[in-house]
């Protein structure tokens, strides 16, 4: 037992060292987990052949994740994604599987052994490119959602390749491969019919889907009455751990099984409450798995084939890179999406130490090979980290700076009306404004933005709006009003500034992120300014004093009061802020202003309020017709 209370420790310790330095130097949690685990097994030896063990563990935290992603689709988020899930995926495992195939072959390998490594490579690691797709906030992405798409097939397809391994076997490997029923007694299918085989696997996939739609509610609403977290938690754990199970029982990937879970649950009403109970176990299982594919790095066989190794990966990394690429081009995934995809998918994966497991116990690669093929699969996930460093820091600058010096749109006219900003607030503003037919050019920066605001027949152009000769070509100087939502805070002052000083007359309306950057735009000219979530919070705490018992008239009363009284101490509140931006680190008076605001707003909200009549209350009626 002390045995493994020290490697526990061991374990921790390096993760508790190396990842937040990782983080810190931005290199990623991933990369962290990793060089720790180099440091713990092959530089200082602190952990040794238990690490094989442990991986197996740990690669359930793949599991738990594909399960928490499930659980973020729906089937009509699933449905919608078909193209690119059959499509882009199956195009992927093909082309790269052939490609490895033929590689394969001419190194000198069989055509059995040629088609397993193929197979091998094809696959990308889920772990890692999910994780760090998170991680950065790239998940959402073109490049993130098509990354996805392949993932999710590649972890469909492990299911006919784990079929087809069997059938590969080499009668020279037989009496060296062993252990290849050791778990035979552990899987349901091992010897049954081709038909009845796959029977079994269907009533698998249907149980699970069935047994998460009808089943699983039920289960956790009785769960849930008794009103123990750890109780809903050992609950959470036995839905995955059974279904992960079940797929191993009939052969099938216990990743796809979580993800099919997920899915039937992801309108579950417990839906939050799994994924908070369920989370912290994945993040541990992952960061222990990324932990011993560095610690089982072989650097004996490394150092006996460090080139024959390094050339493999690297080599994988490439042909793998240049199939996406094209396949990117394929489905037009533009711009930085476009080397996102390619860059983040261009490794092996965790699947590929299963397949070349069930590879050696089948007879179909030998054991030697196999340790070389491990140490390519290990050192090119090891490197992905790298690639995404690679995209953050060369590839990402380079679009970001070209879409910044992209030439500006052709302005064909020019009105009274000018929008600079068509995000999530200024697309309101313009829809306003062209339901009363009032003509309005609008400016933006992002290219999709402008696309959609053409396609609900808005005429927008792409373009800075913060340089003048764009705002002249738009017609500023004889515009009656600018509207500023852009998303840049600096920009968004200079524009107003700008404006104000070389076109007085124009009426300026600004968005303002926050009371201080509302300030900003006060001062550098703006006539009018409204901060982005103001209103919508006055609205919601209006709801929320009627949802605790106050009348909604009284509610609204409160907030119109609210509102009031920001707006009478609004130039004592800016005069004190103007002291702060000369210089003054702490304005006694903005505090004591801010003090006599809160008492103000307590004796408005205490004023004396009556229910209003029924007969107190205007009803509207259709005016009488003209008797003329």
């Amino acid at each position: 037992m002390t045995a493994y209370f020290i490697q526990a420790f061991i374990y921790l310790v390096a993760a508790v060292i190396a990842v937040p330095l990782a983080k810190r130097f931005g290199l990623g949690s991933v990369l962290g987990y990793l060089v720790a685990g180099v440091a713990i097994g092959p530089v200082f030896g602190l952990v040794g052949q238990e690490t094989n063990t442990i991986q197996h563990f740990a690669e359930f935290g793949v599991v738990m994740m594909l399960f928490l992603v499930g659980m973020e689709l729906d089937p009509k988020s699933l449905w919608a994604m078909r193209v690119r899930l059959i499509g882009l995926g199956g195009l992927q495992v093909v082309i790269t599987a052939a490609a490895g195939f033929a590689i394969a072959l001419w190194l000198g390998l069989v055509w059995q052994t040629a088609l397993a490594v193929g197979l091998i490579f094809a696959l990308s690691s889920t772990a890692i490119v999910l994780q760090t797709l998170n991680e950065k906030g790239l998940a959402k992405t073109e490049g993130g959602r098509s990354a996805f798409s392949v993932l999710l097939f590649q972890d469909i397809a492990v299911i006919p390749m784990l079929a087809l391994i069997p059938l590969l076997a080499l009668p020279e490997l037989m009496g060296a491969a062993g252990g290849g029923d050791d778990h035979s007694g552990f899987n349901l299918v091992a010897h049954l019919p081709g038909w009845a085989h796959a029977l079994v696997v269907i009533a698998a996939i249907a149980a699970v889907i069935a047994g998460g739609y009808y089943l699983g509610p039920p289960l956790f609403r009785y769960v849930a009455g008794a009103g123990l977290r750890e109780v809903f938690t050992a609950t959470a754990l036995m839905v995955v751990i059974g279904i992960a199970a079940l797929m191993s029982l009939v052969n099938l990937s216990p990743a796809l099984g979580a993800f099919l879970a997920g899915v039937v649950l992801a309108n579950s009403e417990f839906k939050h409450e799994l994924e908070a109970n369920i989370e912290p176990f994945k993040g541990l299982l992952l960061g222990l798995f990324f932990i011993t594919v560095g610690a089982g790095i072989n650097f004996d066989v490394f150092a006996a084939e460090w080139a024959t190794v390094i050339g493999l990966a690297l080599g994988v990394i490439v042909i793998k890179a240049v199939v996406l690429l094209a396949l990117a081009l394929l489905f037009k995934i533009k711009g930085s999406n476009f080397w996102l995809f390619a860059l983040s998918l261009a490794q092996a994966g965790e699947f590929g130490f299963v397949l070349l497991t069930y590879s050696v116990q089948n007879s179909v690669i030998p054991a030697d090979t196999a340790q070389i093929l491990s140490l390519v699969v290990a050192l090119s996930m090891f490197l992905t980290p790298l690639l995404f460093i690679a995209y953050d820091r060369l590839v990402l600058p380079r679009y970001q700076s070209g879409k910044d010096e992209r030439d500006a749109d052709a302005i064909e006219e020019q009105a009274p009306v000018i929008v600079a900003g068509v995000g999530r607030f200024g697309q309101i503003i313009c829809r306003l404004l062209r339901a009363n037919n009032m003509p309005m050019v609008v400016l933006d920066l992002e290219l999709e933005q402008i696309e959609n605001s053409r396609r609900i027949h808005i005429k927008s152009y792409f373009g800075d709006a913060s340089r003048a000769d764009l705002l002249e070509r738009a017609g500023i100087e004889n515009a009656r009003l600018l509207v500023v939502a852009i998303d840049d805070r600096e920009r968004a002052v200079q524009m107003v500034r700008h404006v104000k000083h070389y076109f007085p007359n124009v009426w300026v309306l600004a968005r303002a992120f926050d009371r201080g950057h509302g300030y900003q735009l006060r001062e550098a000219g703006a006539d009018d300014v409204v901060s982005e979530t103001y209103h919508s919070a006055l609205e919601l705490g209006g709801h929320a004093l009627t949802a605790m018992g106050v009348h909604p008239m009284r509610a609204k009363q409160m907030t119109w009061s609210f509102m009031q009284n920001e707006q009478a101490h609004e130039d004592e509140l800016f005069d004190a802020w103007k002291e702060i931006e000369g210089g003054i680190s702490f304005s006694p008076r903005y505090g004591e202003l801010f003090m006599k605001l809160e008492e103000s707003l307590n004796i408005a909200m205490r004023q004396e309020w009556h229910e209003p009549k029924r007969e107190d209350v205007p009803v509207w009626t259709a005016p009488a017709e003209d008797p003329r």
